[in-house]
């Protein structure tokens, strides 16, 4: 996949594509005046994207920046602009590129640049450094999408801003786009290697937000994902399928609840980091009455998190996902199997396959796998084995098919001859007192090549030591498998998206600061 096919598409049957730009067309056909999406006081309707989407992409075209098959990179911060810009770029045929909005200009230019992209958008956040960026991407025009503050716009080759362009008309598909041909490229966070970028088809994105046929209610869904990162889309298509409304807000627990309340939100989908502050909260204070969905997933759910999430809300439905940017959702623990099934992430979702390799991998096979990574042949090519994707996770299947991620195969540990998975340790150090977070690594070691250090969190006055863990250890873990190091941080380092922790830099920081002990 050096580049992406610019062969002109056959004509395929009106109206059997599936195509993104058609969910936001049907809905407005059917519910012009429904709110689509929502961040605070900020409310539009599906009239508003359809309206504000097409004069974006008109102006794209009339720029000649952007031709069908061009990456578009945006570099932007989330706000309602940014869902109008991705109809947009959709309804062109054009690819949508977006970046991480908290990196600095350095870091965004060299992801930037995998895309090989015709044209950045950036906002009044990051215009200062789009110039720098554009350059290190090899990037020639840089728009502005104005973001609610006032900036020098002279030296911008086009800005966004709808209320000021013209023409609302449906933008007409020359040559005709299909629903095989690249939607978006969504960058990995880079936690354990450097960031690659995972091409998605319409037809992927549209199956991954898929609800179903038949649904009581619209889909109300708070998003804490930022508008970067795959999940934030992914939620927003399944809301807008349902002719429901994507409710923006900040991922801490009181923009959650906030927006809850106001928007009154049905569906919630949190990491288990951000559903632990929520819970950390006097939620009466909020009337979160209409709330029917609650949703985890992406990283480790202890059970004691999910038992205190059913007591907080006796009512709605509990679900937790597996899944990632590359496979999208591969498994649902659903409702009726959470506290039955503690530590799985359940089974196979719809259209989807999953086996267990020999050496322990999980294999997903479905309709909406990624098509690759974009100008990287040889990734892509590992990426599958006979055409299931391999994750990169350990797991295990039990009798009844319900699936287990017992840790990373990068992540495994040698240490002294054996295996040690850090997910599995991780797992037992999260119940001794004091314990807020944990992460189990490797560091390198003479004699033993690694051995096993637990970066602990410690619990506000609590005072842990080696000693404490180790013996907590005894009668749960082989004495090869508990931590022979210890590091007491303040926080552990994690990806903005997914708070996935980056134990790469983990390590860094513990080497270079000298935070380990042995006692």
């Amino acid at each position: 996949m050096d580049e992406m096919d610019q062969t002109p598409n056959q004509p395929g049957l009106q109206g059997r594509e599936l195509l993104i730009g058609e969910i936001l067309r049907r809905a407005f056909e059917s519910v012009p005046e429904s709110p689509a999406a929502s961040m605070g006081e900020d409310v539009r309707t599906y009239a508003d994207l359809a309206r504000d989407s097409c004069r974006i992409a008109h102006a794209l075209r009339a720029s000649g920046a952007v031709r069908f098959g061009d990456r578009v990179v945006c570099w932007v911060d989330t706000s309602l602009d940014v869902l109008s810009l991705f109809f947009a770029i959709a309804k062109l045929g054009a690819v949508f590129a977006p970046l991480n909005a908290r990196l600095l200009a350095e870091e965004a230019g060299s992801v930037a640049l995998l895309a090989k992209g015709s044209l950045l958008i950036t906002d009044a956040g990051r215009w200062a450094d789009a110039a720098r960026v554009a350059e290190l991407a090899g990037i020639d025009r840089v728009a502005l999408l104005p973001a609610g503050e006032n900036v020098e716009t002279r030296e911008a080759d086009l800005v966004l801003d709808p209320t000021s362009l013209d023409d609302p008309r449906e933008p007409v598909d020359e040559p005709r786009l299909c629903e095989s041909d690249p939607h978006v490229i969504f960058f990995t966070s880079g936690s354990t290697g450097r960031p690659k970028g995972v091409v998605l088809s319409h037809r992927a994105n549209w199956l991954r937000g898929f609800q179903g046929v038949f649904r009581d209610e619209p889909e109300r869904t708070v998003c804490m994902f930022p508008l970067f990162h795959m999940a934030g889309f992914t939620l927003a298509v399944s809301a807008w399928q349902t002719r429901g409304e994507i409710i923006l807000a900040e991922p801490n627990a009181k923009s959650i609840l906030d927006a809850i309340a106001s928007r009154r939100a049905n569906r919630l989908y949190a990491l288990p980091l951000v559903w632990k502050r929520i819970l950390e909260e006097d939620t009466t204070r909020w009337d979160l009455s209409s709330l029917t969905q609650l949703d985890t997933g992406t990283s480790a759910t202890p059970i004691e998190l999910l038992e205190e999430m059913k007591a907080r809300f006796p009512n709605p439905a509990l679900r937790i996902y597996y899944g990632s940017t590359e496979c999208g959702s591969a498994t649902a623990l659903c409702n009726a199997d959470v506290m039955r099934k503690p530590g799985s992430v359940g089974r196979a979702a719809a259209s989807v396959d999953i086996r267990i390799a020999d050496d322990g991998e999980i294999l997903v096979r479905s309709p909406y796998l990624m098509d690759g990574y974009f100008g990287d042949p040889d990734a892509s090519r590992l990426a599958f084995v006979d055409g299931w994707f391999a994750t990169g996770d350990l797991g295990s299947m039990d009798d009844e098919g319900f699936l287990s991620v017992v840790g990373r195969k990068k992540e495994v540990l040698r240490t002294g001859g054996e295996s040690v998975s850090p997910a599995e340790v991780e797992a037992v150090l999260r119940s001794v007192s004091g314990v807020a977070e944990v992460a189990v690594i490797g560091l390198p070691d003479v004699d033993w090549g690694e051995v096993v250090c637990a970066a602990i969190v410690p619990a506000e006055g609590a005072e842990l030591t080696l000693a404490i863990l180790r013996k907590h250890c005894e009668g749960k873990l082989a004495g090869f498998k508990q931590p022979r190091r210890i590091a007491l941080l303040e926080s552990l380092p994690r990806t903005a998206a997914t708070a996935q922790v980056q134990r790469t830099l983990l390590v860094e920081q513990i080497l270079a600061k000298g935070l380990a002990a042995e006692s």
